[in-house]
């Protein structure tokens, strides 16, 4: 007897180009669009790193393409493509001199940028909340205060940099969303090292030592502990850029973040509990050589997004870290 098969669904889409596909947000949503019946996607990566090149095992894709013949490919093959996800970057904030992020960040996006324009394709590329600096201007993501920012580092001022020429151009894509994402956590970001999430370092912390450290507190209005960030899950990412793919809303710069502040203890504190341990916080003085530009509170302005007509609920702290716990890191596995 022959076994049945299950219709692949029709998709109005054919071809998804996908960048960094081996990266972190590349491979969830890669997993994900996969689960939404999108089987066609093309990953561009550099494909070197053994590590990164297991978030994507198992996932269902047309062909890989090399970063360095994207260009070429896209040349012979743009009629067959219908989105551009541009989330490739060297996303690493420190470590590497200013002109790998102006060749990787900068010039390569102005490159995906100008095909996209070229060809007529809608495009969504990563930009980043490290754009926002310190924060002096707030964390609005309208576009009248980008070329105020003052990012802290040459990852940031790369990103921004990029925002800055995309609203400067004559030019554009027909759709395009710049994506500014805040501080997401989730599975496949076993090969980030130290610039993976706290969620993780945590786990690896506490499965270690039983404990776990954070830094103290070096401001009057900040209790050890309750420094706040805006932690985002990203299977809320993968989410808003399918909702971008399908709808197309008006063109522009997106805050990407729960919209909600969580302090660290809330975050470590959850961590423990879906790892069934009791909490045991320990807090240690933050470095001196980063403590003149710690960040005590970040939270995205969502308002804009909600008015295209993004309605989804986003995961609260305690649910996205349970579930990357719980799912993906006891058992090593990955989405």
């Amino acid at each position: 007897m022959v076994e049945d098969l299950k219709p692949i669904p029709i998709n109005i889409f054919d071809m998804i180009v996908i960048t960094g596909a081996a990266g972190f947000i590349a491979s969830n949503l890669i997993g994900f669009l996969n689960t939404k019946g999108y089987y066609d996607l093309v990953l561009v990566d550099d494909f070197s790193n053994a590590e990164k090149n297991k978030n994507f095992e198992g996932k269902r894709y047309s062909q890989k393409v090399h970063r360095l013949e994207f260009s070429n490919w896209l040349n012979q093959n743009h009629r067959l493509v219908q989105f551009v996800f541009h989330i490739g970057a060297k996303s690493a904030t420190t470590g590497f001199p200013k002109s790998v992020y102006d060749e990787l960040n900068l010039e390569y996006s102005k490159m995906v940028w100008s095909h996209c324009v070229q060809f007529g394709l809608p495009l969504v590329y990563a930009s980043s909340a490290a754009t926002y600096g310190m924060g002096e201007l707030g964390y609005s993501d309208s576009h009248d205060v980008v070329s105020k920012l003052h990012p802290l580092n040459d990852y940031g001022v790369s990103k921004n940099d990029f925002d800055k020429w995309a609203l400067s151009q004559e030019k554009a894509p027909f759709f395009w969303a710049g994506l500014k994402y805040f501080n997401v956590y989730g599975p496949n970001e076993y090969h980030k090292g130290r610039m993976a999430s706290v969620v993780y370092h945590a786990y690896n912390q506490i499965k270690a030592t039983g404990k776990m450290k954070l830094f103290k507190s070096h401001h009057p209005d900040f209790k050890d502990g309750e420094q706040q960030r805006d932690f985002v899950y990203v299977n809320d990412l993968s989410e808003i850029m399918t909702f971008l793919m399908t709808q197309r809303p008006s063109s522009g710069l997106y805050n990407i973040g729960s919209g909600v502040a969580r302090t660290f203890l809330d975050l470590v504190s959850q961590t423990f509990v879906s790892m069934g341990l009791k909490p045991q916080i320990e807090f240690v003085d933050t470095p001196i050589d980063i403590r003149d530009k710690y960040q005590y509170f970040t939270q995205a302005e969502m308002s804009k997004l909600q008015s295209v007509g993004y309605s989804k609920p986003m995961y609260d702290l305690e649910t996205g870290v349970d579930d990357y716990v719980t799912n993906y890191l006891l058992t090593q596995s990955y989405f």
